[in-house]
């Protein structure tokens, strides 16, 4: 950390992001605040365990009374309020901004107002939910994706890592057949890439993600059908 250290005059609420709790605050005291990934040689002044953060992925300065978010050039981007920011260009903080790494693994809530270290609810704009479409005798799911957190039939069941990254890319995609190259790229990004270009994943472990899903959340839940050789497909407008 460098810098003199002053009073904490901001936090880095964890919604996502291990090691930490959910709900962790972490204080900014200091002018210059590191935010990476810990290895052998890097300790940055937060450090999250994801393969995709970078060892100094962005800082926080403190310009006069404002907290300013920098990237440095980081691997995989960081998204604030939604939108991917220009490495090495200063982007003022306001109260309840909304901070990404790793592509939406880490979730980072800013804040001007404190709380005694842990924060006792989320607040409502974080929680982006979707209501699928169900029939009659279903009863309509919903999706907590900062939470990685699905509700069916009033069970709250976690999604594992996998999961995400599939859910979401067929949920964005929706109603459109999302090719098994697009797939692998997005859901196994740390396996190492064939000479084409594409993750070394065979169709079997692909197959066995998208069975544990309908048996683990119900075949009726999510309308995931499969074109042989091609792709996958979320379906929302079942009627």
């Amino acid at each position: 950390m460098e810098g003199n250290v002053l009073d904490t005059y901001a936090c880095l609420y964890v919604i996502r992001g291990e090691p930490y709790r959910s709900g962790t605050c972490l204080d900014l005291t200091a002018n210059e605040t590191v935010i990476g990934r810990a290895t052998n040689k890097d300790a940055p002044d937060f450090a999250f365990s994801n393969a995709f953060i970078s060892r100094k992925h962005m800082v926080i300065r403190r310009e006069g009374e404002q907290a300013v978010l920098y990237d440095l050039g980081s691997r995989h981007g960081t998204e604030l309020n939604g939108t991917m920011v220009e490495p090495h260009v200063g982007y003022p903080l306001q109260s309840f901004d909304i901070v990404k790494l790793a592509k939406g693994m880490t979730v980072l809530h800013f804040s001007y107002i404190f709380a005694d270290q842990t924060l006792e609810f989320e607040p409502l704009s974080l929680t982006q939910h979707l209501n699928l479409q169900g029939k009659e005798d279903h009863p309509l799911p919903t999706i907590f994706w900062e939470k990685r957190e699905c509700v069916v039939d009033g069970r709250r069941i976690a999604m594992s890592e996998k999961e995400y990254l599939l859910l979401r890319l067929l949920h964005d995609e929706a109603d459109r057949l999302v090719p098994i190259e697009e797939i692998k790229r997005a859901v196994w990004q740390e396996r190492t890439a064939g000479p084409d270009g594409i993750p070394d994943v065979t169709m079997d472990e692909l197959n066995a993600l998208v069975y544990r899903i309908r048996k683990k959340y119900g075949k009726e839940t999510f309308a995931i059908s499969a074109v042989r050789g091609s792709g996958y497909m979320l379906e929302l407008d079942s009627d």
